[in-house]
């Protein structure tokens, strides 16, 4: 018995069935004799020297056979009269995918005749064209199954890396939720929070993409601001976006040189936050992302704007800086980051997206109560006005009550 390639790598060999073959000189009087005592036979191979030159179909042999006179005329005559002369004729150790590719070429009739299969030449078999899509998808599927195990994996990794800032968030802050949830198995998205001495330190992120290739971006996101906070500390935001920006456009060759055009335009929209514990103040740096504090006397949330200037991509500066605003909390003030995954939802009546008059109403309803109500309310309204619309990128949302935290 041969024995079986590996299933990544099956080839033609593996569908040949042996079949019964007929000289090229052989009578109409003997194929009709042969697919009589073969009944379920499709087609019949001719040869020449033990070598194929045809292919004859079942059906219309029979057909032409039938007409009158036929018998007559063609019983005693070679059987090349009714033979396809260009079969598909392939190598036993063709490769599935390249028999696919010559299969599809050769057009229906070698989906519904079949093909040729030789070993050194002279003939071994047949292949059956549903037998080949069969295998065809069943190594699809072996693949995606493979591809799907490497991702899930891939996200086991994504979601330890961030374990660490969500356990810092528990011990350091009372009232305090963080929200990710990637659109895909892995996601475009992260966070980094990190306790000191003196305050903490805090990052949304949204990466360009989603899936796979957004979580490669998140890698490089991640690992460019743990080298910055390492050479500048935690306490300017800016400087330290900065940073991070130099070093993505570095990486991935987004510096823009002469007349050569980068090869990529990747990076990420980001908030920065340092909480100063001493004089409960929060400085915040945005690069296209937007922080929102609710004291607790308001009426209405307060924006601080990001800069429209994205981290990393090949139009943002390699030495832009990032201005710095400082907001000194008042007692059990809320703040609220959120990536686009929340405001970009379509969804609602007249599927449109979900907004930011939509997230600030649903805040201010739940405002009184603890953060992880008013995050569980936000999911539940969203989930409302998303409906049967499909979820649109990955969501990251932070929210807290600061001030006298210690």
């Amino acid at each position: 018995m041969r024995p079986q390639p590996p299933k990544d790598h099956r080839c033609a060999g593996d569908l040949c069935t042996p079949v019964p073959a007929i000289d090229w000189s052989s009578t109409n009087a003997l194929v009709m004799e042969t697919f009589s005592s073969q009944k379920e036979m499709v087609c019949l191979a001719v040869l020449e020297d033990e070598r194929p030159i045809g292919l004859i179909n079942r059906n219309i042999f029979l057909s032409m056979m039938s007409k009158p006179f036929h018998r007559e005329l063609y019983d005693k005559k070679s059987c090349i009269a009714f033979m396809d002369k260009e079969p598909l004729i392939v190598d036993a150790g063709m490769s599935i995918e390249e028999l696919t590719f010559k299969t599809v070429e050769s057009g229906e009739k070698t989906l519904a005749d079949g093909f040729i299969i030789t070993r050194d030449g002279q003939f071994a078999g047949l292949g059956n064209g549903l037998q080949l899509m069969a295998v065809v998808a069943a190594m699809q599927a072996e693949k995606n199954r493979q591809i799907m195990l490497s991702i899930e994996y891939a996200s086991v990794i994504q979601r330890s890396m961030l374990r660490a800032s969500r356990d810092m968030l528990k011990s350091t802050l009372e009232d305090a939720v963080l929200l990710w949830e990637p659109r895909d198995v892995v996601g475009g998205d992260f966070y980094h929070f990190c306790a000191y001495p003196n305050g903490w330190f805090g990052a949304i992120a949204d990466c360009t993409g989603h899936g796979v290739p957004g979580a490669f971006m998140t890698l490089i996101a991640s690992s460019s601001l743990t080298q910055a906070l390492v050479q500048l500390g935690p306490c300017d935001p800016g400087a330290l976006l900065s940073a991070v920006n130099r070093r993505v456009k570095e990486l991935l060759g987004q510096v823009q040189s002469g007349n050569e055009t980068p090869e990529s335009d990747d990076g990420l929209d980001a908030a920065f936050l340092w909480f100063d514990s001493a004089s409960q103040t929060l400085s915040f740096a945005g690069a296209r992302m937007s922080l929102h504090v609710l004291p607790p006397d308001a009426q209405q949330m307060q924006t601080l704007a990001g800069q429209r200037v994205g981290v990393g991509y090949v139009d943002s500066a390699i030495d832009y800086q990032w201005p710095v605003s400082r907001v000194v909390l008042t007692p059990a003030s809320l703040v609220f980051i959120a990536t686009d995954g929340l405001t970009d939802q379509i969804g609602g009546p007249r599927n449109i997206a979900f907004g930011k008059s939509k997230t600030f109403e649903t805040i201010l309803q739940h405002r009184h109560q603890a953060t992880s109500v008013i995050c569980e309310a936000l999911q539940s309204t969203l989930a409302s006005w998303q409906g049967e619309q499909t979820r649109r990128d990955d969501l990251t949302l932070f929210c807290a009550r600061l001030g006298n935290e210690s």
